[in-house]
């Protein structure tokens, strides 16, 4: 999937624009905030933390994050993603950095983080073993790895068919939480699975396929 890079900036590029239409992308309603708000305060360290927001997107988790005081990297390989995402944060006053790079390989050098999340990104991703790995040496000693999966009816953006290519992916489609525990247990020293599938607030809707969080500690 490597040869499809241009074609997969592309397509998050494009999406960009009303990427932030979906309730729990936007966040523009106050109850789907709240709940974000509530539960990465629940996930997260409790006290101002370094953060990695790996495939940012336009960073509205990361504005949550930065809200409650956390310094916040986020990361996203599509440029208009990025550049929505400091727009938002200009807008609302918040110090959070947003870099334009590889979200499997962040290009911030030997940075470690307090907390590592990613949201819906490893389906997208050619090697997700290795970004598990890459994540996770990122962090600090007792760390912690945050990620917001599941398995969805479809895989794009407002039902438009992903890039060429893209059922080559390994977790296209999503990945379930018992084969992404197997993949992270070995990479730390303690680990949890939240079901998400419940809980429409955070969705804007009801759902109906599988979705969790799972939080590890390095």
């Amino acid at each position: 999937m490597t040869s499809h890079a241009a074609s997969i900036t592309a397509y998050w590029d494009a999406a960009a624009a009303d990427f932030d239409e979906e309730p729990d992308h936007g966040l523009l309603a106050e109850d789907v905030r709240s709940e974000w708000a509530r539960l990465l305060r629940a996930w997260l360290p409790s006290e101002p933390a370094d953060v990695l927001d790996a495939g940012c997107g336009t960073g509205s988790l990361s504005l949550l994050l930065a809200a409650d005081g956390h310094r916040v990297t986020g990361v996203d390989l599509a440029s208009r993603m990025v550049e929505r995402a400091r727009r938002k944060a200009e807008s609302a006053g918040l110090g959070a950095r947003f870099l334009v790079g590889d979200a499997m390989r962040p290009p911030t050098g030997g940075e470690r983080f307090g907390a590592v999340l990613a949201r819906h990104l490893l389906w997208t991703l050619p090697d997700p073993d290795a970004a598990l790995r890459e994540w996770t040496s990122r962090l600090l000693p007792g760390g912690l790895l945050v990620l917001v999966e599941g398995r969805w009816c479809e895989s794009g953006q407002s039902g438009v068919p992903y890039v060429a290519g893209a059922e080559e992916l390994p977790w296209h489609g999503g990945v379930g939480a018992e084969r992404l525990a197997a993949a992270v247990r070995p990479l730390v020293s303690e680990l949890r699975v939240e079901s998400l599938s419940g809980n429409s607030v955070l969705w804007g809707r009801p759902v109906t396929d599988e979705r969790y969080a799972l939080i590890a500690r390095r």
